[in-house]
């Protein structure tokens, strides 16, 4: 079955029941502020709104944007990108994609105008939609976006080389295109990079896409009763296949605009949130703000949230501790995961074995893990090896690299990149990364990149980026630098020279010291992180 189906049933029987709640307490309404007004309009009294469709409109809706697109020309196969932050129309443009029986392409909205037509080339996309917001980065390679490819706006004030969703969308009827799909068609790309920071094109099925609302459902529990609290933005894996056991079990989802401890705990009360995913900054941020007294659960109404759960970075065992002191009630899960398995729950710890926090846990619902040596061969239980999982999650490949399909993709099992062990309970504990990235705030940080940028300064002889342990964010960035033999440099001056980088990208420490390199040149990271990193960090929480 395929994943559209879902909607469709929901619709059905369900049809006048809410779906979808958008809730932004701190900002105006995109929907009635252009992007040219849009900075003068922060510095306004900010004007708080809720809106909410029905499984029965949402369907609707995303029935609309189907038959425009087919109307355009799209077929089966052919890809359609999303460049939206979270609001009410990504999913039913999303579904609505799925239903031409075309491949839904979410893009980051982190991405750079560069990253942006890197992805567009990568995947093929033809058509895009995008949101106030990305103008700029849009106008900014207008002619290479634009060329050949049908770039669809979704908001006020539509720019001239774009054409209107609202004025397209509803012209076009709500009836479904009936267009035959099967789980074995693709259905989506999503983005992930290696360590080199360019991106890859990760092709699913939509047997992947139908496995992860299952799994989700299976894994948490999740019935008709639940509502589930979604902040992160859903372009990421884990935000849309966390939601998808809502879409399983025809229960209602808040996409919240906000972070802030008052503002999640608020959103949690009024809309009786029964479930909520939170990432480890977020997580930090209201155990800190309960700790200071600035926010006090007695001025909220709680008693139905049952369960916390995180995921998208390793989770400090203190702060769950720590959360379950002021939520003794809470069931707690914690999710591994990566775009090449459909996100989270290939493995994860459940929701009955919080006793074993500091583990990833055991192989998710209808999934298979094993660790392997640089051979392929099993370890014994205990010993550290890579990570390997296989199931209906797995990708299909990565779209237009046969090469790295090839690395990753053996015998039907998925090669995660990860070192990790079995304890003698059948639990898996990450040990270390074997690829570089560094996971801040649920976000990935490529360090060669950074690296290269770096090595542009005329002082720097040499440079490496690691993950420094970081309370609030997991890691952070640490550059450890080696100047030129009679230069002087500052970490003032290093500040400056990494203002041309995005903000999330910069360096947040700055160490000066040799960069150790072994016989073949390769910088020895290990020894730094040891030095330096999260291998402090882990030693910490398991010393407390």
């Amino acid at each position: 079955m395929p994943v559209t189906d879902l909607l469709v049933r929901n619709a059905r029987e369900h049809g006048d029941e809410v779906a979808l709640v958008e809730l932004n307490p701190s900002m105006v309404d995109p929907r009635k502020t252009s992007f040219k007004e849009f900075d003068l309009v922060q510095q306004t009294e900010p004007r708080p709104y809720r809106r909410e469709i029905t499984w029965q409109v949402f369907d609707e809706k995303a029935n609309r944007v189907a038959n425009m697109l087919i109307s355009r020309g799209v077929k089966k196969g052919e890809k359609v990108a999303i460049l939206m932050f979270n609001c009410m129309e990504w999913l039913p443009i999303y579904f609505g994609i799925l239903k031409t029986g075309a491949v839904a392409v979410p893009f980051n909205f982190r991405y750079t105008t560069e990253e942006i037509t890197y992805c567009l080339k990568l995947a093929e996309v033809e058509i895009l939609f995008f949101g106030p917001e990305f103008i700029k980065r849009i106008e900014d390679n207008a002619d290479e976006i634009g060329q050949g490819r049908l770039l669809i706006y979704v908001g006020d004030g539509c720019p001239d080389y774009a054409e209107s969703y609202r004025e397209q969308v509803g012209d076009y009827p709500s009836t479904d295109p009936q267009i035959p799909l099967t789980n074995e068609d693709d259905g989506a790309i999503y983005f992930s990079s290696g360590t080199t920071g360019f991106p890859k094109a990760i092709l699913h099925k939509h047997l992947s896409l139908y496995q992860a609302a299952e799994m989700e459902a299976v894994h948490h529990r999740t019935t008709k009763d639940d509502c589930f609290l979604c902040i992160p933005p859903l372009y990421h894996t884990g935000a849309k296949f966390h939601w998808m056991g809502s879409l399983w079990t025809c229960s209602k989802a808040v996409l919240l605009k906000g972070t802030r401890p008052d503002v999640i705990l608020k959103a949690a009360s009024d809309e009786q949130c029964t479930i909520v995913w939170l990432l480890v900054p977020w997580a930090q941020d209201i155990l800190d703000s309960l700790d200071r007294g600035d926010v006090k659960l007695s001025d909220y109404k709680l008693d139905q949230w049952r369960l916390m759960h995180i995921g998208a970075q390793p989770v400090p065992p203190s702060l769950i501790r720590h959360w379950l002191e002021y939520f003794p009630n809470h069931l707690y899960d914690t999710n591994y995961g990566l775009s090449e398995s459909t996100g989270p729950g290939c493995v994860h710890l459940g929701l009955d074995n919080v006793h074993k926090v500091g583990a990833i846990g055991i192989p998710g619902y209808r999934w298979e893990c094993k660790i392997v040596d640089e051979n392929g061969a099993d370890v014994k239980q205990g010993d550290v090896g890579e990570l390997c999982v296989k199931g209906p999650g797995v990708m299909t490949e990565y779209f237009n690299n046969p090469e790295a399909t090839a690395e990753v993709l053996k015998d039907g099992w998925l090669y995660t990149g990860d070192m990790a062990m079995q304890d003698e309970d059948g639990f898996i504990f990450l040990v270390d990364r074997k690829k570089d990235v560094i996971v801040s705030g649920g976000e990935n940080i490529y360090p060669v990149e950074i690296e290269n940028f770096l090595e542009e300064h005329p002082k720097i002889k040499d440079v490496a980026v690691i993950g420094l342990p970081d309370k609030r964010l997991g890691e952070i960035t640490g550059a450890i630098i080696e100047i030129k033999e009679g230069e002087q440099c500052t970490e003032e001056e290093i500040n400056e020279f990494c203002l041309a980088l995005p903000r999330y990208k910069r360096p947040k420490a700055v160490i000066f010291a040799d960069v150790p390199r072994n016989a073949t040149g390769k910088i020895e990271k290990p020894a730094l992180r040891k030095r330096y990193g999260v291998e402090n960090l882990v030693a910490k929480e398991n010393q407390s």
